[in-house]
């Protein structure tokens, strides 16, 4: 079986979005257990695309402000995420 599986970003923000937008108040502790587990884990992942491609952004900068200027972009949303948890 498989272990990964690749998806477009656009479905991957599309099911976040949907999920989001689902109303679950009606839904026994189980579900939400398992949504909440769900949602968080492809916010995680969406995230972790998300500083990847700040990082692109460093090593492919034209010209060393640039580079600084991706350098503190990536630094600040890194130390954002590792806020969250």
């Amino acid at each position: 079986m498989y272990n990964n599986v690749k998806i477009p970003l656009s479905l991957l923000n599309q099911v976040i979005y949907i999920l989001e937008n689902i109303e679950i108040s009606n839904y026994c502790d189980a579900f939400l257990a398992e949504y909440y587990d769900l949602l968080g884990t492809l916010r995680k992942k969406k995230d972790s695309l998300d500083l990847r491609d700040a990082y692109a952004k460093i090593i492919n900068a034209k010209d060393e402000d640039s580079r600084h200027w991706a350098r503190m972009q990536y630094l600040e949303q890194r130390r954002s995420l590792r806020s969250d948890f």
